[in-house]
């Protein structure tokens, strides 16, 4: 407990320091990655805690946002909910909100749960454009920060650090809650719910209570995006929210409690970096996940945990040069990923396809990519990517078969080791 804390107080001191060590861009680039991460574990108390699958939380974490931005032209930052506590007004529009659609999700499970939570977030979609008076319409709300308890929250700063402090308390909270006899009984509810309700409990009430807490703590995401954009549209409500959540979860793994925080702030900074370098971001996101669910299904958090126990066992002088292999090969592989695709993605192109037509010999222009010029039908241009690949697959093999030696020089020393301790042992 004292090493999850010590861990804990040094992220938060990292995370307090960003503003001093880089650019404003980039903490402002910070502040959706500590939203994402927070939007991440409350959804994740539901998902991976309570193993209810949702496809619709893109519905709460509007509300939430929704609920805030109304409340800060209300109020205008002042009397009892000045400009810092504005969150609280979108946790009780997610807390209501999820009580309501969870009364009636929390029906049935499994499949049907998931389609029933997918109806609920896609009627809102529907509706939130008719819905002028409360929505915006197509224009949406803005509002405006106002001056409270000796802050303007008019820089970038202020914003980040009043960011850090709400998803600070929350993940504490959301922690706390697994240590509750709540959080035990959402544990019951993903292993065995024929036996909770055996024992006596009410299950659909506690499934209630799980998917409004999880609803309120999306609701203070929402929030906290409204108190950073000053403004929300009805395109909050889009599926591709919902989306995007479920998959932070699982690439960052639902079986660690900070996991899909990781998860999220890492492809929300994928996104940021990758979307201005490349047409195709959506398309390596999307391959990031397959890759995962293929060969990591406890997500980047449970790959971390097998490289930390895995450099337990055989030491760490044997394992460093090992995960250095996994690294090389996993930079060949995926620079030969990189290379097809944009590749493929220039050839495909409407304006390539214009200057092959508009050649006058037949034939097909040079493609610019990464520095250079390459010809579409060119053998160099093709060997290039398979050469990558293939390195990285001997990398791999390498590694993979010199963790294995070593595991089993591991293992016959450990059975050594007992058989002689059993030998000494008196009759």
């Amino acid at each position: 407990m004292k090493t999850k804390l010590l861990i804990a107080v040094t992220g938060v001191a990292l995370l307090a320091t960003v503003p001093f060590v880089l650019s404003q861009g980039l903490v402002n680039a910070a502040i959706p990655m500590l939203i994402a991460a927070l939007f991440a574990c409350a959804y994740n108390l539901l998902c991976g805690q309570a193993g209810m699958l949702s496809f619709g939380h893109s519905a709460y974490f509007g509300v939430g946002a929704f609920s805030t931005i109304h409340a800060m032209n209300a109020l205008g930052g002042a009397g009892l909910l000045p400009t810092p506590l504005m969150p609280l007004a979108g946790a009780v529009g997610g807390l209501l909100f999820g009580v309501i659609a969870g009364w009636f999700a929390t029906q049935r499970s499994g499949t049907y749960f998931a389609m029933i939570t997918l109806a609920i977030a896609e009627l809102v979609h529907a509706l939130a454009p008719h819905l002028v008076g409360i929505f915006g319409g197509e224009a949406g709300v803005s509002t405006m920060r106002m001056p409270a308890w000796g802050f303007t929250f008019g820089s970038t700063n202020e914003v980040y650090y009043l960011t850090l402090v709400w998803v600070a308390l929350c993940l504490l909270l959301l922690y706390l809650i697994t240590f509750t006899p709540l959080g035990r009984l959402a544990l019951g509810l993903r292993e065995n719910t024929h036996r909770l309700r055996f024992l006596g409990y009410e299950v659909h009430r506690i499934s209630v209570v799980v998917f409004a807490i999880s609803g309120m703590f999306s609701g203070i995401a929402g929030a906290l995006l409204v108190v950073s954009n000053e403004s929300a549209n009805y395109v909050i409500f889009d599926p591709s929210l919902s989306a995007a959540v479920v998959l932070n979860t699982y690439i960052g793994g639902v079986n660690v409690f900070l996991g899909p925080a990781i998860g999220a702030a890492l492809m929300t900074f994928f996104g940021y970096a990758v979307s201005d370098l490349t047409q195709s971001w959506l398309l390596y996101q999307g391959l990031i996940f397959v890759l995962v669910m293929m060969f990591m299904p406890t997500g980047i958090s449970g790959l971390a945990l097998l490289a930390i126990s895995c450099a337990k066992r055989v030491g760490v002088r044997v394992f460093a040069p090992v995960a250095l292999l996994y690294v090389m090969a996993f930079t060949c592989c995926t620079a030969a990923s990189v290379f097809v695709t944009e590749l493929l993605r220039r050839v495909f192109s409407q304006d390539y396809q214009s200057l092959a037509k508009a050649s006058t010999d037949g034939s097909f222009p040079q493609i610019a990519l990464f520095g250079r010029g390459w010809e579409p039908l060119g053998v160099g241009t093709w060997i290039v990517p398979v050469v990558l690949a293939v390195i990285g697959i001997v990398f791999w093999k390498l590694a993979k078969s010199r963790l294995a030696a070593h595991s089993g020089e591991q293992d016959v020393a450990e059975e050594s080791a007992m058989g002689a301790t059993t030998e000494q042992r008196p009759a």
